[in-house]
Order: C-alpha cells, then structure tokens, then sequence
C-alpha cells in the first residue's frame, strides 16, 4: 500500500492530467454546442471552468515538483518527468496569468470581435491559448504513459 504523499501525488496527476482532457475535449466543445444561440455564454462558462482548471494545475504541478525534490532530491533534476511537469506548470502560469488577462481585456475592449488566427486581437490570443492548452495535454499523456516517476 501507497503512503499519503505517493497517493497524493497520483491523485494529484490524475485530476491534473485527466482535468485537462475531459476539459479541453468533452467539457468546452459540449458547452459551445448545448448553447449554439449564446456563444458569449458559452465561452464565459468555458472561461470559468479553465480557470478552475488551471489553479488544479497549479497547484498540482507545485506539489508534483515538491515531491519529487523531497523524494529524490537533486536526483529529481536527472528525472524526465520532473521537467515535463515543470514545463507544463509553466504552460499553466503563461496561460493563467498572461494569455487569460489579455483575452478577457480583448472581450472588454472589442466586445468579442474575432480577427484572423495570428492577425491580432480575441481570435489570435484565443489560438495562441489554444495551443498552449494542447501542449499542456499532450505533455500530461507523456507523463503518464512514461511510467511511475
């Protein structure tokens, strides 16, 4: 049987990683289809729940990286693991903290008026969110189909 800090860090990784798919995949797109009509409630619905989302990833990502410091000390620096989860806990911070504000004073501003994919304004900070989210989610199955650490 597990102790509390390994069963805590499973439960930690599996509500990061497993959040992030059932979010990004099932969550947003059923939101954005069961409101076709209100596309704005939808995306503030959305918007919340990945708030939620990333302060889970943040938290998450500091406790990974905690126990893996405390369990393996400077051994954790040689683990593959230990930098793919600060490269995504780093890719929840950008995204939490720069991306996020800059889409929600995007919306103030322009009122949701979308401009091409990289030709500024909502739509290019929404892509760019976008990717980083999916970076996020591909490096979490790499994580967790590398094995135990």
């Amino acid at each position: 049987m597990a102790n509390f800090p390994d069963t805590l860090r499973i439960i930690s990784l599996t509500l990061w990683v497993g959040g992030l798919w059932i979010v990004g995949a099932l969550v947003a797109p059923l939101l954005f289809h069961s409101l076709p009509h209100d596309r704005v409630l939808a995306g503030a619905l959305a918007g919340r729940i990945f708030i939620g989302m990333a302060w889970v990833g943040l938290l998450a990502g500091f406790y990974l990286l905690l126990y893996a410091l405390i369990s393996d000390g400077f051994g954790a620096f040689k683990q593959t693991g230990f930098w793919i989860v600060l490269l995504m806990l780093l890719l929840t911070a950008v995204n939490h903290f720069a991306i996020h504000p800059w889409i929600t004073e995007l919306k103030s501003k322009a009122g949701n008026v979308a401009t091409g994919a990289f030709g500024g304004g909502f739509a290019t900070a929404h892509t760019i969110s976008s990717i980083i989210y999916l970076g996020e989610c591909l490096l979490g199955l790499a994580l967790i189909t590398r094995g135990n650490k």
